[in-house]
């Protein structure tokens, strides 16, 4: 990490990192399985997240498989809206993952305390999303667990997908059960095939979100929301007012058949992508 940038660094992934090589700063946030904290490279005074998993947990919940999936599918990616994966080392107790540092936090905790986004901030979310899910999937990854929590800013407000926990590499239809129950597509709560499809159904349960603060299908139990999503038993309410281009949008997502899904491509061409998005994918 020489240089300004640990991304910047040819032999990076060959360097044996260890804790003594970074200074650890405040606790970002804490997981099922471990901790993140801000931390600074020594050498190159560069900030990072440290990602510490303690290696009883990773035993425990029979993690192994998906953290060593997840380290190899994120540390590949290089794209503007995907949080970068630097490096992995590890000690007898814990595993540490150097994580891009994104300055200002989950989405998320944006959207709770607005209620909801504007339109043109929701377009140029949506846009930065339907960008980086069109690299993954010509990667042979899907993410399928898009949601809120797992998408981070950075100090501009540009959008990072951060959690690679549930993507998985593949280039045929897949049966896991998986992701969060609010955007889960009904291919996966009926436990059919699904590709890359499920990724496409997530945007627009998110556009929702978005601008109405709640997703669709939400109801009193796990079994009412499931009844909600194989039904797509959408509506929109009256309050926010929502633009007919934007409600477009989200019903040609919200369908039931996969392969009847507005394509990735066709998102960006959309009228309300079109008319609000910021190309730069910076907040306006």
């Amino acid at each position: 990490m020489a240089s300004q940038n640990p991304a910047e660094e040819e032999d990076n992934s060959n360097r044996k990192w260890s804790l003594a090589d970074f200074e650890i700063g405040k606790p970002l946030g804490k997981g099922k399985f471990g901790r993140v904290y801000v931390a600074r490279e020594i050498k190159s005074k560069y900030i990072v997240a440290l990602k510490v998993i303690f290696k009883q947990q990773i035993e425990k919940y029979r993690i192994q498989h998906q953290l060593r999936r997840e380290m190899e599918i994120q540390s590949a990616l290089r794209h503007p809206n995907i949080l970068r994966l630097y490096g992995w080392f590890h000690d007898d107790e814990r595993v540490f993952l150097i994580l891009e540092y994104a300055h200002n936090g989950e989405l998320y905790k944006e959207l709770r305390k607005k209620g909801h986004l504007t339109e043109k901030q929701a377009a140029t979310y949506i846009l930065s999303l339907t960008k980086a899910l069109a690299y993954c999937h010509e990667k042979h990854v899907i993410h399928r667990d898009i949601k809120p929590e797992n998408l981070l800013l950075d100090h501009e407000g540009r959008l990072k997908i951060a959690d690679f926990g549930w993507s998985v590499q593949s280039s045929s239809k897949r049966h896991t059960m998986c992701g969060t129950l609010d955007y889960l597509a009904p291919e996966m709560v009926e436990n059919r095939a699904h590709d890359y499809a499920v990724d496409n159904w997530t945007l627009g349960i998110l556009c929702y979100e978005f601008l109405y603060g709640s997703p669709p299908f939400e109801a009193e139990s796990q079994a009412d929301t499931f009844k909600r999503i194989m039904k797509v038993d959408l509506s929109f309410p009256s309050s926010p007012a929502v633009s007919s281009d934007a409600k477009n949008l989200i019903s040609r997502l919200l369908v039931k058949d996969s392969s009847r899904r507005l394509s990735l491509q066709k998102i960006r061409e959309h009228p309300w992508i079109i008319k609000n998005a910021n190309p730069m994918g910076i907040r306006k």
